[in-house]
């Protein structure tokens, strides 16, 4: 059987320790050197990037998320254990563990790392598919010739240099196809390597829970309980037309992928349909000057990260959660696209100004939609606001300043409030 030494890359028939260095961490698998579509997920990403910049934090619990109001973004490994997970409430989440250390996102740090992993996959191929800042597929056909070693080989290199390099970690799942790979890359987190073969597909899948299916929600996974669809077993008694009637174009893809298959490719060039922020209050409020303040910051994130994918976008959109989780979103189309935190921040803050009622908000987000390439944006100013040109000008100016001399050589007063 096909082998891998992950430890010193050493290629060899199975045997429990390498030949080479005799290191345990192998990886043996009959189609371990026919595979080339990969999912790479960094283990605890935030965290981990939090611990390699702190070296006292190595061995505690760590939390990264906002006040007793916000919700966790990533936890550690330490604090899994105690059962503290993404997207669970602050709160909650320090009742499971009191004793972790909370601290707040750095994502200019985590875009950073980001940037530096997103460096060694280039090195492999250039089918890369990225799904956030530490997720990504990766397409290794036809690169063997090339780098003089199969996929596998190339992509236990990219693990390790991540771990000596970058002092980061993640873990990978190898397949025939861009689902099974990413189910693979769960299978032994953290520092995992998961193999799953064409021919073990059908019985890998076969008394596995639909919930492994990406995507599926807990409105879709309601619908999937109420036919009487856990398992994939389950799926495979149903014809295609009937899973169609039953759930639309999603039954299709259900058919599909209760075979495994899965004819999406790797898109490097993926589009991104919007770019959005939001922020969870510490404590509910109605006061005009923070909502503001906070209207400002996100239309600022919101822009630079549309000038960092180099796009722009037509829809400004308000969202807001009142106290009793009830939810208003405002929407707004421009007649230009834009990608400048002004022009995001004065429609975002006119979509306020038409709320109805009042009353405390705990959550309030600004996103743009209808994405462009920035070449198309912000090309005609605004004839009833002769000031625009120049506070784009002034914006533009700012931003190189930033660039020199780091994000707070510049803050607008109302980036305090």
């Amino acid at each position: 059987m096909p082998s891998l030494c992950r430890e010193c890359l050493c290629q060899f028939s199975h045997a429990p320790r390498c030949p080479s260095c005799r290191s345990p961490r192998v990886l043996a698998h009959d189609e371990l050197f026919d595979l080339s579509i990969a999912h790479m997920d960094c283990d605890a990403f935030y965290a981990s990037v939090e611990k390699r910049d702190h070296p006292e934090l190595a061995d505690k619990p760590v939390i990264i998320g906002g006040g007793r109001r916000g919700v966790v973004s990533t936890a550690c490994y330490v604090a899994r254990i105690r059962g503290v997970h993404s997207a669970m409430p602050m709160f909650k989440a320090l009742k499971l563990c009191p004793d972790a250390v909370v601290i707040k996102p750095r994502m200019s740090a985590y875009s950073e790392a980001s940037r530096a992993i997103h460096a060694l996959m280039q090195e492999l191929t250039p089918d890369i598919e990225p799904l956030s800042l530490d997720e990504a597929f990766l397409d290794l056909s036809g690169t063997q010739r090339l780098h003089g070693a199969p996929p596998a080989v190339m992509l236990a290199q990219l693990i390790k240099r991540m771990k000596d390099e970058l002092g980061l970690t993640g873990s990978i799942g190898l397949s025939h196809n861009k689902f099974l790979a990413k189910v693979a890359s769960d299978l032994e987190k953290p520092r995992g390597f998961s193999v799953i073969g064409k021919a073990e597909t059908a019985d890998f899948l076969r008394d596995k829970s639909v919930g492994l299916i990406w995507g599926v929600g807990a409105v879709t996974r309601a619908a999937l309980d109420m036919a009487g669809i856990h398992t994939f077993a389950d799926l495979l008694r149903w014809e295609r037309d009937d899973l169609i009637a039953r759930f639309g174009s999603m039954g299709e893809r259900l058919w599909h992928l209760a075979r495994g298959q899965d004819r999406r490719r790797v898109s490097a060039h993926a589009p991104v349909k919007s770019i959005s922020k939001e922020t969870t209050f510490f404590e509910d409020t109605a006061n005009d000057d923070i909502l503001d303040g906070h209207i400002w910051r996100l239309s600022e994130q919101v822009a630079d990260r549309c000038k960092a994918k180099s796009t722009a976008g037509r829809v400004v959109t308000l969202k807001l959660k009142r106290a009793d989780h009830t939810q208003i979103s405002r929407r707004l189309a421009l007649r230009d696209a834009t990608q400048m935190a002004d022009t995001i921040y004065r429609t975002a803050r006119g979509l306020l100004d038409q709320v109805d009622g009042s009353g405390a908000y705990r959550l309030i987000g600004v996103g743009l939609s209808h994405l462009v390439p920035e070449g198309d944006a912000d090309r005609s100013g605004d004839l009833l606001d002769p000031d625009s040109a120049k506070r784009s000008q002034a914006e533009r100016a700012t931003d190189e300043i930033r660039k020199r001399f780091g994000r707070d050589a510049i803050r607008k007063g109302r980036a305090l409030r």
